[in-house]
């Protein structure tokens, strides 16, 4: 499968998609889904769960694609886990609000490398 991820961040980057929906529609294929059902499962997730109080909404967007990709619960738990920690040890963190520094000033990774990171972990979950 040819990598994803520079796709995903490109769609970040350019303001067309939020995190989360950046990576559920570049996967939107292998999820069985079009790209607008994609955007719409991932409305609530841009800046993080809850507005960047929970989970980056690139690894929340990566766990919609596993569950529709895989159709099973043990095995798209099993992915996500491994996706989840791969991402803490990459970036230092998994809650958007520690990625982007609030409260404490240290910016910790960028949204679209945050979203590259994501789709290369979901990716290989994928394989």
């Amino acid at each position: 499968m040819e990598t994803r991820k520079h796709k995903a961040a490109e769609k970040l980057q350019n303001g067309t998609h939020n995190c989360a929906q950046a990576v559920i529609c570049t996967y939107a294929d292998l999820a069985g889904i079009d790209e607008e059902t994609g955007r719409n499962l991932g409305n609530a997730f841009g800046s993080g769960m809850g507005n960047m109080d929970g989970t980056c909404g690139a690894l929340v967007g990566a766990g919609i694609v596993l569950g529709l990709a895989t159709q099973d619960r043990a095995k798209a738990r099993k992915g996500m886990r491994q996706v989840m920690t791969e991402f803490q040890q990459r970036n230092g963190a998994t809650q958007c609000k520690m990625l982007k520094g609030v409260g404490t000033g240290v910016i910790l990774r960028e949204c679209t490398s945050c979203v590259a990171d994501a789709a290369e972990f979901l990716e290989e979950q994928l394989l």
